[in-house]
């Protein structure tokens, strides 16, 4: 099977980034189709998928048994408002754009990428969708 890379971090779900992603993740994987490069779960907790289950306040593990069940990301999600907690619109808001203690890591990763003279790659969200062959967003200013 050939290997393939998830959905962009920017795809929202209810407003809410990478969500899709680690869904995405998750059925790759369990279809033997996700790279070994990528991680998937909860075993480092500054990973995405750590950080996401912890904010929405679900088990990884449960959440993952979930997906494979099928339906659409909002349905899994709303499983997790139901499950876990249901974000405010302005928690969700001020997930999106955060910059935290992994701004020094993803400052290596560009260098380690030939990238650290890309400014267009801001988050690890923008690393992301370049390394997958995607061009990063662009950051809209004031809104």
């Amino acid at each position: 099977m050939q290997d393939q890379a998830p959905c962009t971090d920017y795809q929202e779900t209810k407003g809410l980034i990478y969500f899709a992603r680690m869904l995405d993740k998750i059925r790759l994987n369990a279809a033997d189709k996700l790279a070994p490069e990528y991680f998937c779960g909860v075993e480092d907790p500054t990973f995405f998928d750590s950080r996401c289950t912890r904010f929405l306040g679900v088990d990884y593990d449960e959440l993952a048994r979930r997906t494979l069940e099928g339906g659409s990301d909002e349905e899994i999600l709303e499983w997790c408002f139901a499950n876990g907690r249901r974000p405010g619109e302005e928690e969700i808001t001020i997930k999106r754009g955060w910059r935290d203690e992994a701004s020094a890591d993803l400052m290596e990763a560009k260098k380690r990428a030939g990238w650290e003279n890309r400014d267009d790659i801001q988050t690890w969200i923008d690393l992301h969708d370049a390394d997958e062959g995607r061009k990063p967003r662009e950051v809209l200013v004031g809104g």
